[in-house]
Order: C-alpha cells, then sequence, then structure tokens
C-alpha cells in the first residue's frame, strides 16, 4: 500500500495523470496534512526512543514499547517518502520535535511505567481524533485516487494509533500518580504542536 500511495498521491497533486486534478486549495490542505503528519510522527519515534531508554530494564513493558516503537518508525517512513513526492516542504521545527518527543518520553518512563503509559494514552488519544479530523476532510477534496489512497494510509495509522491506547491503557495508565493533570498537560501539548506544525 505504501508505495502505492506515494506513486498516486504525487499524481494527484501534479496532474500528471487522468485522475481529477486538486484545486490550489486542497493542495494546500494537502500540504498541511503531510507536513503536521511527518512532523507528529518525528515526535512520536522520538517519544517511544525516550520511553524505551527509561524502561530498558523492565522485561514486561520494554518489549511491548519496541514493538509500538517499529510501528511509530514505519509511520515515519511512510511520511518522509510522501512528503518528498509530494514536494512538500517538512516542519522547520524537526529539532524541536525531536527534543520534546524525546524528553516527553524519558521523563515519563522515568517516573514509572504507569505514566509511561499515561503519556501513550493522552497522546495517541489526540492523535486519533486527529486523524478522524484528518478523514473528514479528506472526504471534502476531490475523489483522485491520491487522496483515496491517502486515506486508506491515514486509517490504517489511526487504527495502529488506537490500539497503542488501548495497550497503554491495559498497562494501568489510568494508576499514574496525577493522572488527569498528566493526561490534561500532554493532550494540550500535542494540541498545541499540532497547530504550530500545519504552519511552521
Amino acid at each position: 500500500m505504501r508505495s502505492q500511495a506515494i506513486r498516486t498521491l504525487a499524481t494527484a497533486s501534479s496532474g500528471a495523470t487522468n485522475a481529477p486534478k486538486l484545486s490550489v486549495a486542497d493542495k494546500a490542505k494537502l500540504a498541511r496534512i503531510l507536513r503536521v503528519n511527518h512532523a507528529g510522527e518525528i515526535g512520536a519515534d522520538y517519544i517511544y526512543r525516550g520511553q524505551l531508554w527509561a524502561l530498558r530494564n523492565d522485561p514486561k513493558v520494554a518489549p511491548i514499547i519496541q514493538h509500538m516503537w517499529e510501528q511509530e518508525k514505519k509511520h515515519l517512513r511512510t511520511f518522509d517518502d510522501v512528503l518528498g513526492a509530494n514536494r512538500v516542504r517538512p516542519s522547520a521545527l524537526r529539532p524541536l520535535w525531536e527534543a520534546a518527543g524525546f524528553a516527553l518520553g524519558a521523563a515519563t518512563g522515568l517516573i514509572g511505567k504507569e505514566a509511561a503509559m499515561a503519556c501513550t494514552e493522552a497522546v495517541e488519544t489526540v492523535i486519533g481524533q486527529h486523524y478522524n479530523d484528518q478523514l473528514r476532510d479528506l472526504m471534502t477534496m476531490e475523489d483522485s485516487e491520491g487522496v483515496k489512497e491517502l486515506q486508506q494510509v491515514v486509517k490504517q495509522f489511526r487504527d495502529e494509533e488506537l490500539e497503542h491506547l488501548d495497550t497503554a491503557v491495559e498497562l494501568d495508565s489510568k494508576k499514574a500518580p496525577l493522572h488527569s493533570a498528566l493526561n490534561f498537560v500532554i493532550q494540550t501539548g500535542c494540541r498545541a504542536a499540532i497547530w504550530i506544525a500545519k504552519r511552521v
């Protein structure tokens, strides 16, 4: 699916095939979607990197974090490719997303596995909602093959992010110290990052 999505997205944006040509407004919306998703996957990559660093010696949780991290790496590779194929500039704040992601993952991991899972719960809740919002936006675009393929990619990644959310809850995320406050702060930060990454 990934290579097909890259090819059809690129041609739909450029108008190189007989597929419906995207309007200027839809091209701008597509660019924002790709940019923010790429930035978000950078942040997720570094969150799980930080969590695994902090909890690397936990025999139960470390393999689960590793599995979730591998999925995030796949997401990032996909958006790396699609971003390049569509000649969309990435967020200029990549060093910030990397540093903030690692710091968040490591800090919550050092508090304990419950706090690390509370972090995952909060992040994936926002990302699940974010991907649902994107799917609604994509449904308003021209019915081109590229947009259809992007919808499928976003649906797949959303479902995997929601699996991470379920996993976090199963691993006692709600037992984290000050869970409600932690959840609120992380979700607020994620929403702010999404707003910024669309633009910068």
